[in-house]
């Protein structure tokens, strides 16, 4: 049986003294060797408008069982293995400020924490980079199990106070993109020069015909790729 101590840890969860494997249970670590390796790189695709670059770790189908463990299974103990490799792969622009796109007040009270918040934290430490919450999330259901158009007019973002000019801009899952859209269009409204996204798993096939991404993208520098970067 897996122990804990009850003290509560850096990301106000217990700590695993014998981790488990969250994708295939065996003892030793909260991803083991055998199963990371099944995890497939993210696609590379347009972006998402109002979005400069962006990194996503693996493709959603692969990693779907390592976000819910994270989102809706209470493994907070997977962040440090997420931070670490998204530190590995994604690369911050000099003089961001780390944030993240925020859960539903109801859903991040109902499961104690917002993943993705955590995830910012964490990352923002292994950089040495500030991290500040600059986005506050408007009523409306999660975007889970919503259709693609349904996701494409349902996050709805505002921002408090105006906006460092470089921000690195943190969720769990891209989908459709309508999320990172969402939270890129009111950070430079709010004074954002650049928004840079990093995520940890993408959706792929489909999905990229969504409509939520600017092939072209017009708003970037010429210097910035118009694509995805994975692994």
């Amino acid at each position: 049986m897996t122990s804990r101590l009850s003290h509560p840890s850096a990301y106000g969860a217990a700590v695993l003294v014998h981790p488990t494997c969250v994708l295939c249970g065996a003892a030793g670590a909260v991803v083991c060797d055998a199963c990371a390796s099944t995890l497939r790189a993210a696609p590379s695709l347009p972006l998402p408008l109002h979005i400069d670059a962006c990194t996503a770790l693996f493709e959603y189908s692969s990693a779907r069982p390592l976000v819910t463990a994270l989102k809706n299974g209470g493994r907070r103990d997977l962040l440090p293995w997420l931070a670490d490799r998204l530190r590995a792969r994604a690369t911050p622009p000099d003089g961001a400020t780390v944030t993240w796109a925020p859960t539903g007040a109801a859903r991040r009270r109902a499961r104690g924490y917002d993943q993705a918040e955590l995830l910012a934290r964490a990352l923002a430490r292994r950089w040495g980079l500030p991290c500040a919450g600059l986005l506050v999330r408007g009523r409306g259901p999660a975007q889970a199990g919503l259709s693609g158009p349904e996701r494409r007019v349902n996050p709805s973002f505002a921002a408090p106070r105006r906006c460092p000019d470089v921000v690195v801009l943190v969720d769990d899952v891209a989908t459709t993109g309508a999320t990172l859209t969402a939270a890129g269009r009111v950070l430079r409204a709010a004074g954002g020069q650049a928004v840079h996204g990093v995520v940890v798993a993408r959706a792929g096939g489909a999905r990229r015909a969504s409509g939520a991404y600017d092939a072209a993208a017009a708003h970037q520098s010429p210097e910035v790729p118009c694509s995805w970067t994975s692994p």
